[in-house]
């Protein structure tokens, strides 16, 4: 009897064992550069909506480009990036946004007309919202991707009818 467990235990094993155990023949295709650099600044702890990270690729030097509401923003993405094998160089060319109380009103008085607005409302899903409010001195900036020019446009209305705002500059892509 014992022996029969063991070996249908066994047998079983065997059955399951390919879908567990890596395949030593098959060789993953490594990441393109361009995918790791996103892979790291999506994931910084303190990237938010109201961060814009962009970055341009050329060979294995990296340039970081865009805008933060924090130093350490700009200074975390520059670490992650320079650690990715394969990068030699990183050129960190991102703006820190100037500390204002004024403008950190009117970032959260845009987040909440944008996200508040029921078509928009699903950009705001997940750790990061697609949409990015990125304010300067009062003047607005929309970015990110959306699904259509109707979103594109309610989110710009809705950003344009915040009280304090000087301009918006809808920057969103449709994708």
């Amino acid at each position: 009897m014992r022996n029969t467990k063991l070996s249908v235990i066994f047998a079983g094993m065997l059955a399951v064992a390919p879908a567990i155990m890596p395949a030593s023949n098959k060789v993953q295709p490594p990441k393109p550069l361009a995918e790791k650099v996103r892979h790291e600044l999506v994931m910084l702890p303190y990237y938010d909506v109201f961060d814009n990270l962009e970055f341009q690729v050329n060979g294995s030097e990296v340039t970081l480009l865009g805008q933060v509401d924090w130093p350490t923003t700009k200074s975390d993405a520059e670490n992650v990036v320079k650690r990715i094998p394969g990068v030699t160089a990183v050129h960190n060319r991102i703006e820190v946004l100037p500390l204002s109380p004024f403008d950190n009103q009117i970032r959260r008085a845009v987040f909440r007309a944008v996200y508040s607005q029921a078509p928009l409302s699903r950009y705001a899903m997940g750790a990061v919202p697609q949409i990015h409010i990125i304010v300067k001195n009062g003047n607005v900036t929309l970015e990110g991707v959306v699904g259509n020019a109707g979103d594109r446009t309610i989110a710009g209305i809705a950003a344009n009818r915040v009280p304090g705002v000087f301009s918006v500059k809808n920057d969103l892509r449709i994708g």
